[in-house]
């Protein structure tokens, strides 16, 4: 897979690939949205060479338009994206590695979809819990539902509380089937003998984590290259200290999300303050 990125640089156009899973994406303003011909002629050609060697699935290829309400709003949107002869249509959302991804990157169904699936494990855990041990209930619990809230979590620091809430109720209701608790009992004191953190709390620990092996390993490239370390403009006390660099100029909640502000804010805030 590795000459595809060469293909994919003679148009400069930005692209993540894990495997043989691409995805390429350009910037676009409402004024100029109609011009498609960059991405889709490096989508011609990327189709070409997958094409050659026969790894091409058509049917998996999806589109989808990323912004505020307010801009696509303004946005006269085409019908797709040509892509080895065929248009492919623009989609709400898209998935990627098990993560929804909506056109306005709410997680709004992406959220749905956990919940809806932990429920379905929790209901299967309830009929089987009399038969368990509280080490063996707790296993299981980690296992297939705990691992579903903890799935790629660092993507949803900064969502509305109103997702947060309603992923935190699903693993109250966990709780209460792990330790067998009645609804007289608080979930948060369950939580806390369960020694299980809450569920914004377990997203901030994530990007800590990513942040603290980011800064001790220089891995992945694509993340360390998003740290910047804070240099005083003068010699200072704090000249010899670790902070990084705090961003500025964040004016909207969409704008205030791409990863790397994740990265430093939560680093800012929660591992170096």
């Amino acid at each position: 897979m590795l000459p595809i990125g060469d293909v994919i640089s003679q148009h400069n156009v930005e692209y993540h690939q894990y495997a043989d899973d691409m995805q390429l994406y350009v910037s676009l303003s409402p004024a100029n949205f109609s011009d498609l011909s960059t991405i889709q002629s490096c989508a011609s050609d990327v189709s070409r060479w997958f094409v050659e060697n026969a790894l091409l699935n058509p049917t998996k290829t999806e589109a989808v338009i990323f912004g505020t309400s307010q801009r696509l709003s303004q946005v006269n949107r085409p019908q797709g994206v040509r892509v080895a002869g065929a248009d492919v249509q623009f989609t709400d959302y898209v998935k990627l590695l098990g993560v929804t991804l909506d056109s306005t990157l709410s997680f709004d169904k992406h959220v749905i979809e956990v919940a809806r699936s932990c429920h379905y494990h929790i209901r299967a855990l309830h009929h089987i819990r009399p038969l368990l041990t509280l080490d063996t209930a707790k296993a299981m619990a980690a296992a297939i539902v705990s691992s579903r809230l903890d799935y790629c979590n660092s993507v949803l620091y900064g969502m509305s509380q109103a997702n947060i809430n309603r992923l935190q109720f699903v693993q109250n209701i966990l709780a209460r089937v792990v330790a067998r608790a009645p609804w007289t009992v608080s979930s948060l004191d369950i939580c806390r003998d369960l020694h299980w953190l809450p569920v914004s709390h377990r997203i901030t620990f994530k990007l800590c984590l990513l942040t603290w092996k980011t800064l001790h390993t220089a891995r992945s490239p694509y993340l360390s290259e998003l740290i910047t370390h804070y240099l005083p403009p003068r010699a200072l006390r704090s000249s010899n200290t670790y902070f990084l660099a705090r961003p500025t100029g964040i004016t909207s909640n969409f704008t205030s999300r791409p990863f790397s502000v994740y990265l430093e804010l939560t680093a800012y805030t929660h591992l170096l303050s």
